[in-house]
């Protein structure tokens, strides 16, 4: 249209405010991910044991349901730090196969179609396209971790009495922040992964390698070197120090083991690293995911 013409107008439709304009991402990516049958079963699945955990502290409070199934629920289920750190586990381990399902696809579709230039072409920065592809799983993950958690903390708290409350505030501390420490490593390097491998079978299988691989031969350092530094190779051993340091159920000295010194049996203690070890591996490892986003995540591509 020639520019002599005069007939384009201003746009006069609502304009989005600039700080919920990442959302669009999301927005737009749960019509697609939702549409999936096998993501939606798998969700559900994801919260039959939010469920069971209620019906249990419901259980635990109701001795009318006690007597008629004849069990002392009280006995066989003890809700304590132990019990709220499995659950976690338990979910963190949902969230990671969740991850699996449509983490490895969230950027490398943009980068095979060359959709990049299109993103930021418009008043839309590469911080807020990669907070924007975060937070599809940055919510879902939620869904399935710290919220029904903290949910089943809330309803044994209303059952058992303010005292439990306030006696347990640490545990729901622990549960929001080891969530969000999870949910933080999971979609840092799920995206990072899809912006650098762009099939997406070979991104997820680069996801399940990092988390696993690592993890192997941490085992065989630990049982070759009759020590336990090793763990700060492994990932999932990594995220287990940080939660049980979290919910104060830590312990450093973990066993003993039998070796030999100059030909003589003798007896090794084994003693897990440090928290701030572990802490500083997981910063270092996301640090390391935002290097690779930011290298990657551009508005153009160099091919040599």
């Amino acid at each position: 249209m020639a520019v002599y013409d005069h007939t384009y107008k201003q746009f006069s439709g609502e304009v989005t405010p600039r700080w919920s304009r990442f959302l669009t991402l999301p927005r737009h990516s749960y019509r697609g991910i939702f549409q999936s049958k096998l993501f939606i079963a798998y969700f559900v699945i994801c919260l039959i044991y939010p469920l069971v955990a209620s019906i249990l502290i419901y259980l635990r409070h109701n001795t009318e349901a006690m007597a008629i199934m004849e069990l002392t629920v009280r006995k066989l289920v003890l809700i304590d730090s132990e019990f709220f750190e499995f659950f976690m586990i338990y979910q963190g381990g949902c969230a990671f196969f969740l991850t699996l399902l449509i983490g490895p696809q969230l950027v490398s579709r943009d980068m095979t179609n060359n959709a990049l230039p299109l993103y930021l072409s418009r008043p839309f920065s590469r911080a807020e396209y990669v907070l924007g592809k975060m937070s599809v799983l940055l919510i879902l993950l939620s869904l399935i971790t710290w919220v029904p958690i903290l949910l089943v903390f809330l309803f044994q708290s209303y059952l058992e009495g303010w005292g439990w409350f306030t006696q347990n505030l640490r545990m729901a501390g622990a549960i929001f922040v080891g969530s969000w420490i999870w949910i933080l490593l999971l979609a840092l390097m799920s995206l990072a992964i899809s912006s650098w491998v762009k099939w997406r079978i070979a991104a997820s299988a680069a996801l399940i390698g990092v988390f696993f691989i690592p993890a192997a031969f941490a085992g065989a350092i630990n049982e070759i070197f009759k020590t336990r530094w090793g763990n700060l190779i492994s990932l999932p051993n990594i995220i287990k120090s940080v939660w049980s340091g979290l919910f104060g159920t830590f312990v450093q000295q973990t066993g003993r083991v039998r070796g030999f010194v100059n030909g003589r049996r003798a007896f090794f203690d084994l003693f897990e690293p440090p928290l701030w070890s572990s802490w500083l591996v997981l910063a270092t490892i996301c640090a390391f995911c935002l290097l690779l986003l930011v290298r990657k995540v551009r508005a153009y591509e160099v091919v040599s």
